[in-house]
């Protein structure tokens, strides 16, 4: 029999990648689930072409192709079943207009520029509906490739949430130009994240968080190389700090990426390595944390659950 339940889709024009998650929604569960159906992920690399606060022409057409590419897949998908939002690059990008026009009419959607405060909200909504705790206040950190986002929420509901102006992509560009990595760009790298986290610092703290979640990619590619490199004590899952710090001295070892051999590393995540790394660092040192647990579910899921909800009130 073939299923009947309708197919939603989410598009997120990210600063180091573009992806794209179709779902479904399944019914009969106390609590919303879904189905993925399918998932792209395409490494646009928007923000290395983000120049003088303008996008190149190169990133430009990287990303319409890529956009293209997903609007195949998008045919006769009901307008009110698709979203598509931008975050950082675009955010900061001058010439949005431009790129946005040759973007919407690829994709064939539009697609919503979204503030930093709206996608720290999206990203709290993905972990909640996927991993729901009414107990523990959480603190979530989403390293993008142009901004990472805080919140800080309990049960479905953020109390607070920042969006900073620091990513791996942009971290890479001005501290690991070309993929060299030595100790004075890491510190560098991780003295400005520190003094950037510091200001919101008090802010976090008052609220009392009990467990740390990274959302982004950023959090789960650092996860896995640690698992599999054997980084964290007694080889446990998670992010550590201890794995944090082995990481790093794996890295200044190399001194460019490109010669990193480990585990558990994708090439297509080598250059957001080093910076990913840095702003990682300083969140464990500001805010204090021990350990963090990694979390697929983040922006898109938080876009999907917000369609499927739409969806069901009309």
């Amino acid at each position: 029999m073939k299923d009947s339940a309708p197919l939603f889709a989410a598009v997120d024009l990210g600063s180091n990648a573009f992806r794209m998650t179709i779902a479904q929604p399944v019914p009969g569960n106390r609590r919303p689930l879904m189905r993925k159906v399918k998932s792209l992920r395409e490494p646009v690399r928007l923000a290395e072409g983000l120049h003088g606060d303008a996008l190149d022409a190169l990133a430009v057409e990287r990303g319409w192709q890529a956009l293209e590419r997903f609007g195949k897949h998008l045919s006769g998908f009901q307008q009110g079943r698709v979203r598509a939002v931008a975050t950082s690059a675009v955010r900061q990008a001058r010439n949005a207009a431009l790129f946005l026009e040759g973007a919407e009419a690829r994709l064939g959607f539009p697609i919503d520029v979204i503030s930093g405060q709206e996608e720290a909200e999206l990203v709290f909504s993905g972990i909640a509906h996927s991993m729901p705790c009414e107990k523990t206040t959480r603190l979530v950190v989403d390293i993008g490739g142009g901004s990472t986002e805080l919140i800080v929420g309990r049960g479905k509901c953020p109390v607070f949430s920042e969006s900073l102006n620091i990513g791996s992509g942009t971290f890479g560009t001005r501290y690991f130009a070309g993929g060299r990595v030595d100790s004075r760009g890491l510190q560098q790298a991780e003295q400005h994240a520190s003094l950037v986290f510091s200001e919101v610092d008090g802010c976090i703290r008052e609220h009392g968080w009990h467990a740390a979640i990274g959302s982004s990619g950023t959090a789960r590619m650092l996860s896995r190389v640690l698992k599999a490199n054997g980084f964290n004590d007694g080889g446990g899952d998670g992010i550590t700090y201890a794995g944090l710090l082995r990481l790093s001295l794996a890295l200044l070892d190399a001194g460019q990426v490109k010669r990193l051999h480990l585990d558990g590393l994708q090439q297509h995540r080598q250059g957001m390595l080093p910076g990913g790394l840095a702003i990682m660092l300083a969140a464990f040192k500001v805010f204090g944390i021990d350990d963090m647990t990694p979390s697929e579910p983040g922006l898109r899921v938080g876009l999907l659950h917000s369609l499927m909800d739409n969806g069901a009130r009309h």
